[in-house]
């Protein structure tokens, strides 16, 4: 899967961008996009919205797989899932969903609880998440961006920086290398991404993330990791707000 969104909503961390540059120069989204189709000529699709936002994915041929790949969209949200949830059954009757919700519709559901009823602590209904998964979701009405990846690393996820500083979100590595040059880096693992909020740890969430440099074996500074500080600590839980200013947090601990 690959999304990309454009800087002046998705608002990424600035330490993804390598200081350093390196032999690879970062690529527009609109080559990123040429690209991974490229890669997949047959059954790859894509969604792209005006306002600087693309969607892209290659379905998976089974649904039951532990690391199926979803596309899905309700009501001008979208949402890519990479993975499995093991109690997707228990979260479709806590939701009171149809039987047949998949894991994608499930996010799109909880996003919408979330943004609608708030407020309550994202982090907790991430950690309600069982299983190994990635996902990336975008409201298109709204114009946010929101990210997570499971806890346990079994699930690949990759983001970098593109040549026009748009966010680039891919579980392909070697598409994240080819478009973002050195100014990319692992997604945290337990961590989510909110377009307005940042990046946020949703299994330690009173603790700060840091970004930690990163050098690669031709020696060039690439984008950062980052990791949780566990000796630094947030003074409120991230919330949802209200459906017309959804804050993950209160940014005046940020």
């Amino acid at each position: 899967m690959l999304a990309i969104f454009h800087k002046s909503f998705a608002h990424p961390p600035q330490e993804l961008n390598s200081p350093g540059g390196g032999r690879r120069a970062p690529k527009n989204p609109e080559e990123i996009l040429r690209e991974f189709h490229s890669l997949h000529p047959d059954n790859s699709f894509s969604a792209t919205f005006s306002v600087g936002a693309a969607l892209a994915c290659v379905p998976s041929h089974s649904h039951h797989s532990p690391k199926q790949r979803l596309f899905c969209s309700l009501d001008d949200i979208y949402c890519m899932f990479f993975g499995g949830l093991d109690n997707l059954c228990s979260l479709i009757r806590q939701y009171g969903l149809s039987k047949n919700t998949n894991e994608a519709l499930l996010v799109i559901e909880a996003y919408r609880t979330l943004r609608d009823r708030g407020p309550y602590p994202a982090d907790q209904v991430l950690k309600d998440l069982v299983g190994s998964f990635a996902f990336v979701l975008y409201d298109n009405k709204a114009g946010t961006v929101f990210a997570a990846l499971s806890a346990d690393g079994k699930i690949p996820l990759y983001w970098g920086i593109a040549s026009d500083g748009s966010v680039v979100i891919c579980d392909d590595v070697g598409v994240i290398k080819g478009g973002c040059g050195k100014s990319y880096a692992p997604f945290p693992t337990g961590c989510m991404f909110h377009s307005e909020g940042g990046l946020k740890s949703f299994e330690h969430p009173m603790n700060k993330l840091r970004p930690m440099p990163r050098v690669d074996s031709e020696g060039v500074m690439c984008g950062a990791n980052f990791k949780v500080d566990i000796y630094s600590r947030i003074n409120s839980m991230p919330r949802v707000g209200s459906s017309t200013n959804w804050t993950f947090w209160d940014e005046s601990v940020l």
